[in-house]
């Protein structure tokens, strides 16, 4: 009895001894199948594994051995290597396959990065739909926050080759980007996509980073709080729940006898409304929240079948759901996805049909967004559904307060999106954000060379190319000359790529839309980082990637004389050039006249004698302003002191 004891405890010991020394490695999310590495850099692959375990890397004929440290963790470090691939890789007992080896972005800011293709595909269908290439990947690094510490890995996600099914969740941005720089370099392109919506600088930053900001560290202690943020989201979701939930009891438009968004109501006498003019939304100068609804006539010869319908409403401020013909046609939660809805055709008919509109107002100033498409769309023609609405407030409602989202507070994004991504090589940013920090310009500056010495420094690279996009044009234009929030950060912006090394800017104020922040021209903004990448990463220098730079300003006179630097190439010629203002030196500013002499701007006013300061483009919306080279890229915004 005794020697059969022993034999099972010698199996057990022989047994575990086998499941040690085979023990699991585990790989971080980035390192995996499909993965992009960077060429002609260092290469780190880690992971974990039981303490001291041996680790094996088989890459390209070579052999890479360690041990991992009594915690468990491990790390190698490879070679340069060159462009290539399909390649695989060996750890231990797990395979990864069809890995490519180019160029790496990593692409952070907020939504005008985060934006996939699927939302500009009213522009960009057929081009994204004809193309295809698995040299192009991307990693979406899934939302995710944390404010004790630097996380260790992202959340589960795959590398996802281009494909027109793919490209649909790829940042619009990063497809253009990738696309036009993968046709100047033909190798692979990777893209690391960690951005997230509406998201502030400083919550992208480290703990260590923000040293020099410590009310932003106080406000990331005050979240550390698990507690605490449960409470905040008890509160939010109790207060939203509330709201919802009597306007659904209250609303008389849901529980009348007849709906009022049934084809047979009877809307005759509500207010007969435009549906732009705001003033229906308006109690003075107080907007009235709650719910609105809206219905419209009209008529059809016929129903036409087997056809994409479509109806496009713009953009709605803050939610709608819509009715044809009494039948529930779609839905959108928040206001700035475009309200485009697939309608079937067997909810239409021939003659009399109804569409309703009932509009959520939560916290803001209920309105239609104008210039925007209100028709629906038929294959050979169109219902045009602007003018005249039939109009009835359903109920009012007080403001619903605005929900803490704990992913904007200080480092958080940093710490769960950044930390665990810096192991992995990249070769340079692409950071599109600022819209969220407009409101606190005067620290713009500081923040991002925070960020940008903070990233470089966890990297290792302090040469690392940091590329940002400037912000759009963007809001209803001003006739007269007047301060703008967004013109002073694009001015903060402007100072960041000429004073930090190795810093671009795509300037973009040509290529907005006053009535979205969302402008759908990536494509552009794509290229223009793709010309800052040719010549501040690959140091082509031959490419012109900026508009025309100031080299100088001097004052004449009543004159103003501005040469520029030769790498923002030839000025293009209009006859007039516009969105120059002056000012004396403790005056006001007053729009100039700028004309072109050899490569030179000789900008005046006749209302102001003695200039003391000067400014272009600035404005939120700057569409006058029109300085540009031969190549059509844009100057930036600027103001400074004249020179005597």
């Amino acid at each position: 009895m005794r020697s059969l004891h022993t034999y099972w405890i010698l199996v057990l010991i022989t047994v575990n001894i086998s499941l040690v020394s085979n023990a699991a490695v585990k790989l971080p999310a980035l390192v995996a199948d499909g993965m992009v590495l960077q060429q002609n850099l260092p290469l780190t692959i880690w992971g974990w594994a039981d303490n001291e375990e041996k680790i094996t890397l088989s890459f390209l004929d070579r052999v890479f051995e360690t041990n991992a440290d009594k915690n468990g963790n491990w790390k190698l470090t490879l070679p340069p290597v060159s462009a290539g691939g399909p390649y695989n890789m060996q750890i231990n007992d797990i395979s990864l396959r069809n890995i490519l080896v180019g160029e790496l972005w990593l692409c952070s800011g907020q939504s005008n990065m985060e934006l996939p293709v699927s939302r500009v595909m009213e522009l960009y269908a057929k081009e994204v739909n004809e193309y295809s290439n698995p040299a192009i990947r991307q990693f979406k690094v899934a939302l995710d926050y944390n404010f004790k510490e630097p996380l260790t890995d992202v959340k589960p996600a795959l590398w996802k080759e281009l494909t027109p099914v793919t490209a649909l969740s790829f940042s619009a941005v990063a497809y253009f980007f990738a696309k036009d720089l993968y046709d100047k370099l033909k190798v692979p392109i990777g893209i690391i996509n960690a951005s997230v919506g509406g998201s502030p600088a400083e919550a992208w930053i480290s703990e260590s980073g923000l040293k020099s900001f410590p009310h932003y560290l106080m406000e990331k202690k005050l979240f550390e709080s698990e507690a605490f943020r449960n409470q905040i989201s008890r509160l939010n979701q109790q207060e939203s729940s509330r709201w919802n939930e009597l306007v659904f009891k209250s609303d008389p438009g849901v529980n009348e006898h007849v709906k009022w968004f049934e084809a047979d109501y009877d809307d005759k006498k509500w207010d007969e409304i435009d549906l732009f003019d705001k003033s229906w939304g308006q109690d003075g100068v107080q907007p009235k929240n709650g719910t609105y609804w809206f219905r419209k006539q009209f008529y059809l010869n016929e129903v036409p079948e087997n056809e994409n319908i479509k109806l496009r409403l713009g953009c709605v401020v803050d939610a709608d759901s819509i009715y044809i013909n009494g039948v529930f046609a779609g839905t959108t939660s928040y206001r700035y996805p475009p309200r485009i809805y697939s309608i079937p055709a067997h909810i239409l008919r021939k003659g009399e049909n109804n569409i309703t509109i009932r509009l959520f107002s939560y916290s803001g100033q209920p309105h239609f967004m104008k210039d925007k498409p209100y028709e629906l769309e038929f294959q050979h023609n169109k219902i045009d559904l602007k003018g005249k609405w039939m109009s009835r407030q359903g109920i009012r409602m007080p403001q619903l307060n605005q929900q803490v989202f704990f992913q904007y507070k200080p480092v958080g994004l940093y710490n769960a999106m950044v930390a665990p991504v810096v192991p992995y090589t990249v070769k340079g940013v692409l950071w599109y954000q600022g819209e969220s920090n407009t409101n606190r310009y005067h620290e713009y500056f500081d923040l991002m060379s925070a960020l940008i010495a903070d990233w470089r420094s966890a990297w290792k690279q302090p040469d690392m190319p940091f590329l940002l996009v400037q912000l759009a044009n963007f809001m209803e234009p001003t006739e007269f000359p007047a301060e703008s929030n967004w013109a002073e950060l694009r001015n903060a912006q402007l100072m960041l790529s000429k004073k930090i090394p190795n810093t671009g800017l795509a300037v973009t104020i040509d290529i907005g839309e006053w009535n979205d922040i969302h402008p759908l021209n990536k494509k552009e903004v794509g290229r223009r980082l793709s010309l800052q990448a040719q010549h501040i990463a690959y140091e082509m220098k031959d490419v012109i990637a900026d508009g025309p730079q100031v080299k100088n300003i001097l004052k004449k006179g009543n004159k103003v004389i501005i040469t520029f630097n030769e790498q923002g190439g030839d000025i293009q010629k209009f006859n007039q050039i516009s969105g120059f203002e002056i000012a004396a030196e403790n005056g006001l500013f007053h729009c100039a006249e700028a004309s072109i002499m050899k490569n030179k701007l000789i900008v005046k006013c006749k209302d102001v004698k003695k200039p003391g300061k000067i400014r272009y483009a600035w404005a939120n919306n700057p569409v006058n302003a029109n300085l540009m080279n031969k190549s059509g890229i844009p100057a930036s915004p600027f103001t400074c002191i004249i020179n005597k």
